[in-house]
């Protein structure tokens, strides 16, 4: 077994991520058996000493059936009714599951501005935090019933990622309808273009040749999510998962299924990871080519003589992005000045700037290059 198995095998803290398909049939009904065997999965790992947050899709799919309807809708106000509807049925669900070995469970709804702005992020953590201190189960799901680009474009994968740095997990687990990683889709495999299964994935020169695709019907990911979401993780300094939820037991007793993910070598601290990840961006800086050098090679903070443009109304405080003087993104930090502020001052020498004016723009502490 690799060491980076292992890690997840023996991991003290632990996300676990269930997609929609985990949770229903193959014509989309909610079904509480499937539910029920992913809790009774997750209560062995959890009775051999891990503490485990669980982030559960599902939420619409549960609530297509006592709304009548025929199949998962597509306008944004009839997601947001199943999905209302739905999270009733779900936290019931695991509540109920869970019941059965005398547990409590705790539902966390989050939304990207719960991670964007940094109050809500550390609220969000202390909730987590307190919960499992109290030894509650917790069920963390993202408020499709007032998100609107979320349930578009969002999909509980990269919440799952972020949930696994917010409250400091050893593991995140993956648990879909697919077996893992292929450098394509194995259900277009033919005997002359074979899907190769890939067991792990050490960094990106291991994705080279992959071929990730879109979600199903049912939910809002797909390989292209969980790959994402994975890497994201991985970045972060946390070991990924990403196995089928019909070998939860298995995946969750000793990791020996699906693709691993190796985290880097020193994990992010909690800042870094909010800048460059979940901090929402309200502005950009524009970088001359020394600046870029400094910034991206000698990871020093960015003065104001380095910067040659301003755009977007942001306020000291606030995360921006860097950009190189062809538009790339080069990294992302917390500014120092308000917009208007930094207007004045671009070009101009430390020296020649007044006393309380002499800080860095971006200080490399509050930076993410790359």
């Amino acid at each position: 077994m690799s060491q980076h198995r292992e890690a997840i095998r023996t991991a003290r803290s632990v996300v676990v991520k269930i997609g929609t398909t985990a949770l229903t049939t193959p014509t989309g009904k909610f079904d509480p058996s499937r539910l029920q065997y992913l809790a009774d999965s997750i209560e062995a790992r959890m009775r051999a000493g891990s503490d485990v947050v669980i982030v559960s899709s599902g939420a619409i799919a549960a609530g297509i059936e006592p709304l009548g309807l025929s199949r998962r809708p597509v306008d944004l106000a009839t997601k947001q009714a199943a999905a209302s509807v739905g999270q009733v049925a779900l936290v019931n669900s695991w509540s109920a599951a869970f019941g059965h070995y005398g547990r409590t469970v705790g539902q966390v709804l989050l939304s990207a501005h719960d991670f964007s702005m940094r109050v809500q992020h550390t609220n969000a953590q202390r909730t987590l935090d307190r919960l499992r201190s109290l030894h509650a189960v917790a069920i963390v799901n993202e408020n499709d019933t007032v998100a609107t680009n979320e349930i578009r474009f969002g999909d509980n994968d990269r919440l799952s990622a972020l949930v696994a740095h917010l409250v400091g997990a050893d593991a995140l687990v993956l648990l879909s309808d697919v077996d893992g990683l292929y450098d394509g889709d194995p259900r277009k495999a033919t005997p002359e273009r074979p899907a190769r299964f890939i067991p792990e994935v050490s960094g990106p020169e291991d994705l080279a040749d992959v071929t990730a695709g879109q979600g199903s019907h049912l939910g809002t990911g797909g390989m292209v999510s969980k790959l994402s979401s994975a890497l994201l993780a991985a970045d972060a300094g946390v070991p990924v998962l990403l196995a089928p939820a019909a070998e939860a037991k298995t995946a969750l007793t000793d990791a020996s299924v699906g693709t691993v993910f190796a985290p880097r070598a020193t994990r992010m601290s909690a800042r870094r990871f909010w800048v460059r990840y979940a901090a929402e961006a309200t502005g950009a800086l524009t970088l001359d080519d020394g600046a870029v050098r400094a910034v991206v090679q000698q990871r020093r903070s960015l003065l104001p003589a380095g910067i040659t443009a301003v755009s977007g109304r942001f306020l000291g405080g606030d995360v921006v992005e860097l950009h190189a003087p062809d538009a790339t993104v080069v990294g992302r930090g917390v500014v120092a000045y308000d917009a208007a502020e930094l207007s004045t001052m671009l070009g101009r020498s430390t020296a020649d700037l007044p006393a309380e004016l002499r800080r860095p723009a971006v200080h490399a502490d509050d930076l993410v290059a790359g």
